[in-house]
């Protein structure tokens, strides 16, 4: 959407709701197996004489890869995106900066492509670490043949010394 072609005197409302193909394209940009459902509505409202701002909902239903049983793994996102798209922001000049305390505040945009906003929200929404019900991580063994496999608890630095607090002990009944 073109900022300048839009009506500055209310908001302009948008819905996006891709095809089956772009929710493949989606998923493969994202890593992810799938996107079964994806929908992106709110609306434009400007701010201001120059600014902008996005209310928007995101809603979509994802699979991805459970972390540890890699069984597809589906999630429900209903999240709301709110960005404010403002014309003075300092210019960045240095290869350091300090991050504002708002981060939904970006640079004033020529045109706005609610398509890359709906994948970035859609991005940041998604769960790191999905897991599937049930999944569990079990405990990784390797040692050689004949030889006792250390555990977690003898890797612990104060075990070997709670083992002869227990031997005194027994002694002393």
């Amino acid at each position: 959407m073109r900022l300048s072609d839009l009506t500055t005197r209310g908001a302009t409302p948008f819905s996006l709701v891709p095809t089956a193909d772009e929710r493949k394209a989606i998923a493969d940009a994202l890593g992810i197996a799938g996107v079964k459902k994806l929908s992106f509505s709110g609306q434009l409202e400007p701010v201001g004489k120059s600014d902008w701002a996005l209310d928007a909902v995101l809603g979509a239903t994802v699979v991805q890869a459970c972390v540890i049983s890699l069984i597809p793994v589906t999630t429900r996102i209903d999240e709301g995106v709110n960005r404010r798209y403002m014309t003075d922001l300092p210019q960045v000049t240095t290869g350091e900066i300090e991050m504002p305390q708002d981060d939904t505040i970006d640079p004033l945009p020529a045109a706005l492509d609610l398509a890359a906003v709906m994948i970035e929200a859609l991005s940041l929404a998604l769960p790191q670490y999905p897991k599937a019900e049930g999944a569990t991580l079990g405990d990784a063994v390797f040692t050689e043949d004949g030889i006792t496999p250390m555990s977690d608890d003898d890797a612990k630095p104060f075990a070997e010394l709670a083992s002869f607090r227990e031997r005194f002990e027994k002694k002393e009944e």
